[in-house]
């Protein structure tokens, strides 16, 4: 790490991403009336596989490493995608329509939880503000 970056997906990363989402009171009063589990695999990056998860449901929302449980929805992209879409680079949604990033699961769910990833990227842009994507 340089000058205290976190290195994008690093365990560092993921344990700070966790931090914010636990302290992020909107995150918890949508859990309250939004209930999903996601897990996000990224292939090829640096330090392997990462498998991590956003778990929302019963006035709380948890990330971190490892898959969801119980997993609602599964979405697969290559370390290249991910940093593209996470600096800004590549639209997500465009992504999916590409076939960058690869979806299983409940999309009706991820549908209706999009409320959660509104204020989840706004959480992101702040442990953003501190990565570094090598």
């Amino acid at each position: 790490m340089n000058d205290g970056l976190l290195r994008y997906l690093s365990l560092e990363w993921i344990d700070a991403l966790s931090a914010e989402v636990a302290d992020n009171p909107t995150l918890a009063e949508l859990a309250g009336s939004h209930r999903i589990g996601i897990t996000q695999v990224v292939t090829g990056g640096p330090e392997g596989d990462v498998i991590y998860h956003l778990q929302v449901g019963d006035g709380a929302a948890t990330f971190g490493a490892g898959p969801a449980y119980p997993e609602d929805v599964r979405m697969e992209e290559s370390w290249e995608s991910a940093t593209a879409v996470a600096q800004g680079t590549l639209n997500a949604q465009e992504a999916f329509i590409k076939g960058h990033i690869r979806l299983t699961g409940d999309q009706q769910k991820l549908i209706e939880a999009q409320p959660v990833f509104a204020e989840l990227s706004r959480t992101f842009s702040v442990v953003g503000a501190r990565t570094e994507y090598r």
